[in-house]
């Protein structure tokens, strides 16, 4: 489930730095509930050592020019957010009608609307395309003979991507402790590059730390309700940062 939110800045504008990953989580977690954004930030899914938040949002989409590092927007200003449970879209949504003026960073705006996102058509029997609406991550850290620890991204051409992207996929599913075994329901899954061009890569930073990911279409194949643990929560690590959120373009479908 997902939602899209419309916002519009003071007389029709809207500045916000060229990275603004960090601006866009902040605005989520100011408006939910106390309760629950307290829940996500410190706590969320627990799957060993690791924690998941269960959310993933978008890139911003809009009429834009870049300057100095900054990020002008004309005219309205839209965003995607799918979540794992539909209490956080719920709290967001109510917040937000109730709000009309908020914060986006620094940048006074106004919700223009808020608006619940019809369901792609995926049955998991045939593969599915989709296309990346914020970069995919997908990495490893490694260990360099003096100790230094190094962070690797891999590519969408490398083996690793597909099995780490299934890999996480089946860590959230443990989280969420669904009654089944995610690691043999997806032994032939896999997520393949389907049109990735070397322009896809961006590099981002989010709070400082450089973030490597991917952009264009991939071709999943995996049983219906991990595609739409997929859909709703994104592909890869960082989704809560704003990576790995995708949707299935419409006659998009491989046959």
């Amino acid at each position: 489930m997902r939602l899209k939110v419309v916002l519009s800045g003071e007389q029709g504008s809207l500045r916000l730095p060229l990275q603004y990953n960090a601006a866009v989580q902040g605005f989520i977690y100011a408006n939910l509930s106390r309760t629950l954004a307290g829940w996500l930030h410190d706590r969320g899914h627990a799957y060993g050592q690791r924690r998941f938040k269960l959310f993933v949002f978008s890139r911003l989409f809009g009429r834009r020019r870049v300057e100095g590092g900054r990020i002008d927007f004309e005219g309205p200003v839209h965003f995607y957010l799918g979540a794992a449970e539909a209490e956080v879209l719920g709290s967001l949504a109510e917040h937000l009608l109730r709000r009309p003026e908020v914060r986006l960073g620094r940048a006074r705006c106004f919700v223009e609307e808020v608006a619940v996102e019809p369901e792609p058509e995926m049955d998991g029997e045939k593969p599915v395309i989709v296309r990346a609406l914020s970069p995919i991550t997908a990495y490893t850290t490694l260990t360099a003979p003096n100790g230094k620890k190094k962070t690797y991204y891999y590519s969408p051409y490398e083996e690793e991507w597909s099995q780490a992207l299934v890999e996480n996929i089946s860590r959230k599913v443990w989280a969420l402790g669904w009654d089944t075994d995610p690691d043999d329901d997806l032994k032939e899954a896999s997520i393949r590059p389907y049109r990735v061009r070397s322009a896809d890569q961006k590099v981002l930073r989010f709070k400082g730390t450089v973030v490597k990911g991917w952009t264009g279409l991939y071709e999943l194949r995996m049983p219906r309700p991990y595609l739409q643990l997929a859909y709703d929560t994104g592909l890869g690590s960082k989704n809560s940062q704003g990576f790995g959120m995708i949707t299935v373009p419409s006659k998009r479908r491989k046959r």
